[in-house]
């Protein structure tokens, strides 16, 4: 919704109107005279303008409206008093005795037709604002708006329903307190006191005092009266007979007085009449209030709304400045209803701002405003709590609402600084497992059954979606993690059993939880600095959270995007190291990891399924001794090998190959030999590759030549028609190619480095080859340019984790001893 943006002081008297239907400017004389200029506009579509130009707030043809009606309301009862003071003063006053029988009589009647249309009409609208809510069966009316409208009745039904006269509605000081308190509940309260819109006063003629039916008997009575009003002047006006004239100076001015009062007195009415018969036009003719609920797409339901806010608007415009009406706008409105101890007013202000939320015309402006009110943020955050399954609604719309306000990071911040707002959207999952009371046991699953078929899982969907929007923000995940039991909630919400994943006849919403369940763990598992590592390690010690991700990855074959999100996890948790133990501890983790990562029979297009696989893999081998002997028990190396040639498995079948050499302890050493049988495509790739393969491979050929003699690796040079002073080259080649550490390959030239040692010290004239080609220049160039960049393993955001044991000073150090050293014997590690 557009915020109004007016200047003070000054007042535009001057519009044009491009989108309001043809009936419209066709019949509508006043399209050109007292109409605000649109100053703001409304609504962006993806970010954009929805319009060139300006966007008109379509109830805005409403609050004109209601600006025009004031005008003739407030002309016509301007005349109304001065044709009274005319009247009492100067007829009644001064010619009382000199006016002809007739005369006095037909102002006499007059005057009380008046009183008694200005009685009709200054409770006419209270009425008409009162029957907006009336929504309850016949025998019920409302009881502040009697009370406001005739004070003797309520004096005479008080004294007959003496129990009834005692009740007290709350007041005005007691309403603000509750708003302005923010109390969490599972359900509201029933009041003690009796509120709008219905009290049942006569309960056996209630029909008569149905709020619509008084308001038409009002505005009946007014009709009569201005039309009474009129007929009466007119027949003394037209005759122009009012009695003998003589030359007493009491009697020579009677008849332009009474002249003068029969014209105010016509005036007056006819003004009253054109201002209903312009009423009648525009809302029933015209049909200006069902325009304008189509344009703001309300609905059916909308009516209701579109027809209070005119009220208001009009009901301002006539008791206040003719331009109050003009401030009001939809979102405030519902704001205000939102604020409300009724649930029919919260319902339908729940109902507008869900709607405008979701628009895409007023979404942009409409949650700028709630966004900048804090008091409207609580009450929404509040209402996440109320679990009444008659306030079902109101509780969706607040969550839908707040899904949006999370989407925009100033107003997630805001939500999630609310206090107690984490506990209000934990409020909103509800988990099928029950706190147990022994402490060496958790207790089983029930089964939820609720009599109102209150709908838990698309609350579920939405709390979710909420922390979804909020867990964007690195604090929000810290306080996320800080809310006692949110976390189990999530991670419980994240299960799915065989029958489930194996189900061809599921439902989506049923996968969809488990999905939006994963996705906020993965955000919360990836979040960097320290915050992150808290957030791992709190996520892993909860028993379920593994073993949830491995039935996934054991059944949901049919599910690909369940598999990533569960295998993003792992990846995520296997930073830290008591993470890495705990996966790999649990049976079966790697042997599905490892099955993902072969299935060829998967189709291409969950290829990305398979790279997440390896990467976790990788990640859980990444100095982990006993990862590694669990990895080699499983008997894969040979398939590791062969994933080489596969373009989508190699990077990462390399890494975990390198990881296998570097990690798996001495004792290995005879399991490991056959990877050797990867140095052939290594060497190939490091001569043909860039980027991100051919750091991979720079690692992981550096280990694996490690085991093999000076013998077998001539054999392999010569076999792959490699010479050794190309590889040296080519080593050089990139130590000049990235003269500073590289964000994308990080660990580029401490391989490359790591691969040069190994060729020195495996042949005395690989030095001589080095030497030749400069080495000893570029060497000293990456002692001056190294930087924390290069030793680390792994990297939760810009914070390095994995320290690597050797700095690349120490690697440069040794090789410039290695090409210095003219006696360089020949060793081996």
């Amino acid at each position: 919704m557009a915020r109004r943006i007016q200047r003070e002081g000054s007042i535009h008297l001057q519009i044009t109107e491009p989108n309001i239907q043809s009936s419209t400017q066709q019949s509508d004389n006043w399209s050109t005279i007292f109409a605000p200029r649109r100053t703001d506009t409304i609504g962006k579509r993806d970010g954009s303008n929805a319009h060139s130009g300006s966007v008109r707030a379509p109830e805005k043809k409403l609050t004109l409206f209601a600006l025009r009606l004031a005008i003739l309301e407030k002309a016509a009862s301007g005349i109304g008093t001065l044709s009274f003071i005319w009247a009492t003063v100067v007829l009644l006053g001064g010619f009382a005795v000199t006016l002809e029988k007739t005369d006095f009589w037909f102002i006499t009647v007059i005057l009380v037709i008046e009183g008694t249309r200005i009685f009709s009409r200054s409770h006419e609208l209270e009425w008409q604002h009162q029957a907006t809510w009336s929504i309850t069966d016949a025998g019920i009316y409302s009881f502040q708006a009697l009370k406001s409208s005739s004070r003797s009745l309520i004096r005479t039904i008080k004294a007959v329903f003496q129990p009834i006269s005692t009740i007290q509605p709350q007041s005005h000081n007691d309403r603000q307190v509750t708003e302005s308190t923010h109390v969490e509940r599972h359900s509201k309260k029933p009041t003690r006191a009796w509120t709008v819109p219905d009290v049942p006063l006569l309960p056996y003629a209630g029909w008569i005092f149905l709020s619509k039916n008084i308001s038409k008997f009002l505005y009946w009575l007014q009709l009569l009266s201005a039309s009474a009003c009129l007929t009466l002047s007119l027949m003394r006006v037209i005759p122009h007979n009012y009695g003998e004239v003589t030359n007493d100076p009491d009697t020579k001015n009677r008849k332009p007085a009474l002249e003068i009062f029969y014209s105010l007195a016509s005036a007056e009415a006819l003004l009253f009449l054109l201002e209903k018969v312009y009423w009648e036009w525009k809302l029933i003719y015209c049909k200006l209030l069902e325009e304008v609920n189509k344009e703001c797409d309300l609905g059916n339901s909308g009516l209701v709304s579109i027809k209070r806010f005119f009220y208001d608007a009009f009901s301002r415009s006539v008791n206040g400045s003719i331009f109050d009406g003009l401030k009001m706008d939809m979102v405030s409105f519902a704001m205000d209803l939102l604020a409300s101890d009724s649930s029919d007013e919260q319902l339908v202000g729940a109902r507008i701002l869900r709607k405008f939320a979701n628009s895409n015309q007023f979404s942009h402006d409409t949650l700028q405003k709630i966004g900048i009110s804090i008091s409207v943020m609580e009450r929404l955050v509040e209402i996440l709590n109320w679990k009444d399954p008659q306030e079902e609604e109101i509780r969706r719309s607040a969550a839908e609402i707040l899904i949006k306000l999370a989407g925009k990071k100033q107003n997630s911040l805001r939500v999630a600084g609310i206090p107690g707002a984490m506990e209000s959207i934990s409020s909103l999952l509800y988990t099928a497992r029950s706190p147990s009371d022994a402490a060496d046991e958790i207790s089983p699953k029930t089964i939820i059954f609720d009599k109102d078929n209150y709908e838990f899982s698309a609350f579920n969907h939405l709390g979710l979606l909420i922390l979804k929007k909020l867990a964007r923000d690195h604090d929000n995940c810290g306080k996320i993690g800080n809310t006692r039991g949110l976390l189990p909630k999530i991670i419980e919400l994240s299960h799915a059993e065989e029958r489930l994943l194996r189900n061809e006849n599921v439902t989506e919403s049923q996968i969809m939880t488990v999905k939006r369940s994963l996705q906020v763990l993965k955000m919360l598992a990836s979040t960097a600095s320290t915050t992150g590592k808290l957030l791992r390690q709190q996520i892993s010690e909860i028993v379920f959270t593994i073993s949830n991700i491995r039935e996934i990855l054991q059944y949901g074959e049919n599910h690909p995007t369940l598999q990533k999100l569960g295998i993003e996890i792992l990846t995520s948790l296997a930073f830290e190291e008591d993470a890495t133990e705990r996966i790999g501890s649990t049976g079966g983790i790697l042997k599905e990891l490892f099955h993902i990562f072969f299935n060829q029979r998967m189709p291409e297009d969950q290829n990305r399924v398979r790279a997440a696989a390896g990467e976790a893999i990788a990640m859980l081998a990444l100095e982990s001794e006993r990862n590694c002997t669990r990895i080699l028990k499983l008997e894969v190396a040979e398939k590791l090998v062969g994933a080489l040639e596969d373009p989508v498995l190699r990077i990462n079948s390399s890494r975990i190959l390198r990881n296998l050499c570097s990690y798996s302890g001495p004792d290995r050493f005879f399991q490991l030999k056959g990877i050797t049988a990867a140095a052939p495509f290594a060497l190939e790739a490091i001569m043909t590759e860039e980027n991100k393969l051919q750091e991979v491979v720079l690692g992981l050929a550096a280990q694996i030549f490690k085991f093999m003699t000076s013998q077998e690796s001539s054999i392999m040079f010569e076999k792959n028609q490699i010479k050794e002073a190309q590889l040296a080259t080519k080593l050089v080649q990139i130590l000049k190619k990235y003269k500073y550490p590289s964000i994308k390959v990080p660990r580029i030239r401490r391989f490359a480095i790591e691969l040069a040692i190994w060729m020195m010290r495996d042949r005395e004239r690989n030095v001589q080859i080095f030497k030749d080609l400069g080495m000893e220049k570029e060497l000293e160039n990456v002692m001056d340019t190294t930087s924390e960049l290069e030793s680390f393993n792994i990297f939760s955001g810009t914070v390095g984790l994995s320290r690597l044991s050797t700095t690349i000073h120490s690697l440069v150090d040794t090789a410039l001893e290695l090409l210095t050293d003219e006696s360089n014997p020949v060793t081996k590690f």
